[in-house]
């Protein structure tokens, strides 16, 4: 429900949703631990976020950062769900009382309206004491919580970014990462160094390269201290390579028997409609539904 906030094709968004969810398996999500499924085959998550939205101000909505973008883009043809995004995404976190969410830097405002949503929601319709919806806290990657563009050291990697050199996609072939790379934007100065301020390519190249590696800041930091271009981007770009290989063969394997993966996220809808439902149940009760 969250890509149909803007303009899409509706003949691919179903196999986008399978290559997606592929993608999570491949990269090593294990079904026996994990609950995956596709957010729509749950009706909760759209009738918990009619009743959030009750209680989240529109002007709090108007001042999310990626609203804000967006809406510029769009115009006057910007989307109520565009506006009401957030509030799904509150939904899909709290009907599943979440402790924890993994999030990026540019999703922490996410989570914040979330927390102020859910901290709203006991204020006005719990009891004393009782918490009707769990706050969830962000889980942070600290090396990884915002990967910047390979076109502008200044701006975080994206997918929706117009311009595909300025990411690395996780099924880019080894040609098309190398030719990226050798593209990526650095600047003239010999040696390679974290954390100066008027190199923030460099940084960020470093940081992909610590993580692809396994390095830590302070061997890469050793081992490139003296690097030029030349010898550090081919390098970068064969451990990017070694790394998404196994991702990428897995992924394949997947999507030549999609039917394995419809049945993973067939048995997840199934699950997490047990978790949702009885969410649900507890919110709309305290609101005074009559179910």
């Amino acid at each position: 429900m969250h890509a149909v906030t803007e303009d899409y094709d509706p003949k691919t968004l179903g196999q986008h949703v399978l290559s997606t969810a592929a993608l999570y398996l491949a990269c090593g999500l294990d079904p026996q631990k994990s609950t995956l499924f596709v957010q729509s085959h749950v009706t909760a998550h759209s009738q918990l976020a009619r009743l959030l939205g009750s209680i989240t101000p529109v002007g709090q909505l108007r001042r999310m950062i990626q609203f804000r973008e967006k809406a510029v883009r769009g115009g006057e043809d910007a989307s109520l769900s565009l506006l009401d995004y957030p509030v799904l995404m509150a939904a899909d976190i709290l009907l599943y009382d979440t402790d924890f969410v993994p999030v990026g830097l540019d999703q922490k405002q996410h989570l914040e309206l979330t927390r102020d949503i859910a901290t709203r929601f006991n204020r006005i319709y719990g009891s004393k004491g009782k918490e009707i919806l769990t706050l969830p806290a962000p889980y942070l990657v600290t090396e990884t919580a915002k990967v910047m563009s390979l076109t502008d050291g200044t701006k975080k990697m994206s997918k929706s970014d117009t311009l595909d050199a300025s990411r690395i996609n996780l099924m880019d072939p080894p040609e098309v990462i190398r030719q990226k790379i050798k593209s990526a934007k650095t600047d003239s100065q010999r040696g390679l160094e974290f954390d100066n301020p008027t190199r923030p390519e460099v940084h960020n190249l470093l940081t992909i390269y610590s993580v692809l590696s396994a390095k830590t800041r302070a061997e890469v930091a050793a081992e490139c201290a003296d690097m030029g271009y030349g010898t550090f981007k081919p390098l970068l770009a064969e451990t990017i390579v070694n790394y998404l290989a196994p991702i990428q063969a897995r992924y394949r394997e997947l999507m030549a028997e999609p039917e394995r993966v419809l049945q993973v996220i067939r048995d997840g809808r199934e699950r997490a409609r047990v978790v949702a439902e009885e969410t649900l149940s507890r919110a709309s009760t305290a609101m005074g539904f009559v179910l």
